[in-house]
């Protein structure tokens, strides 16, 4: 008897360790098992430079929201993203994708407008500015085109 109370005790313990680790991987990957608690607004891009799905979205450079989805429209990027009910984005605001650091990961940054009309969810952010193409601005120095 003795026996079996130990496997048991084991076999519970080894359970317990599999649901943490399957915890911790959830929210350590920013994964969201049951969707996300939110609205979707979407932004349309001449080039998306980079910035990929679970990027971060930051309004005065406080993370309010991820990435959903980039998909290729009508050739240009179409970006998707998610933000929180108590996040309200003016239609007047401009989404741009920035750069951390000199060669840091891309988010997009979403500068607030002033009109008092909001964005609803499924909206559309009218104004937006592509990514700076570093090798570009480079290039351009050197060959004397600035």
């Amino acid at each position: 008897m003795k026996k079996f109370d130990l496997e048991l005790t084991v076999g519970l313990f080894i359970i317990a360790g599999i649901v943490c680790l399957g915890y911790l991987s959830i929210k350590l990957g920013r994964m969201e098992v049951l969707g996300g608690k939110g609205y979707e607004i979407e932004a349309i891009f001449s080039s998306s430079g980079g910035l990929k799905t679970g990027s971060s979205v930051e309004i005065a450079g406080v993370e309010v929201g991820r990435v959903k989805e980039v998909v290729l429209d009508d050739y240009q990027a179409r970006v998707t993203i998610n933000l929180p009910v108590d996040v309200k984005i003016q239609e007047d605001a401009i989404a741009s994708i920035k750069t951390k650091g000199l060669i840091g990961e891309k988010y997009m940054e979403i500068t607030p407008g002033g009109a008092e009309e909001l964005i609803g969810p499924g909206g559309r952010i009218r104004d937006t500015q592509p990514p700076v193409d570093l090798e570009q601005l480079i290039s351009s120095y050197i060959f004397g085109k600035l």
